[in-house]
């Protein structure tokens, strides 16, 4: 396993939520334990040795600035969970909602399919939809900013 993509694996664990990474492959093992003062460590068996080669690799923490936030006026609705965001209830179905729609709390404003589930999703709060942050068919994450009520 190149350096490179123990950068990249070293990355991927301390941008996300996983606490500890172990891979296998033919050229040895990889593990990867996030919250530890210790630095990560990489097992490698040598080419012509039996006993394993210890290589110490440290991740120095990297200070990434967040994207700005662009400056909302009114309610995010955002999505509750990971999938595919519909805004009409079939293909070539009227959308639930349109830009300058009137809704009430608890009126469906679109559809989340996960896992081959439709989940009708509700309004959190009532207004008038004043932007749609989504387009249809796209894939949606957990607390994505669907819609803008106001």
């Amino acid at each position: 396993m190149d350096l490179r993509k123990l950068k990249t694996l070293i990355d991927l664990v301390s941008d996300s939520n996983v606490s500890e990474l172990e891979i296998t492959e033919a050229e040895g093992k990889v593990r990867i334990v996030k919250g530890v003062p210790a630095a990560p460590q990489v097992y490698m068996p040598a080419p012509s040795q039996p006993a394993p080669l210890v290589e110490t690799v440290a991740a120095a923490p990297v200070a990434v600035a967040a994207p700005a936030e662009p400056v909302v006026k009114g309610h995010v609705a955002k999505s509750p969970m990971v999938g595919t965001f519909y805004r009409s209830p079939s293909p070539g179905a009227k959308a639930f909602i349109e830009i300058g729609s009137v809704v009430k709390e608890g009126d469906t404003v679109c559809i989340i399919e996960a896992m081959k589930i439709l989940n009708e999703i509700e309004a959190d709060k009532s207004g008038t939809i004043t932007e749609i942050l989504c387009e249809n068919g796209q894939a949606v994450e957990y607390g994505q900013p669907l819609f803008v009520i106001e």
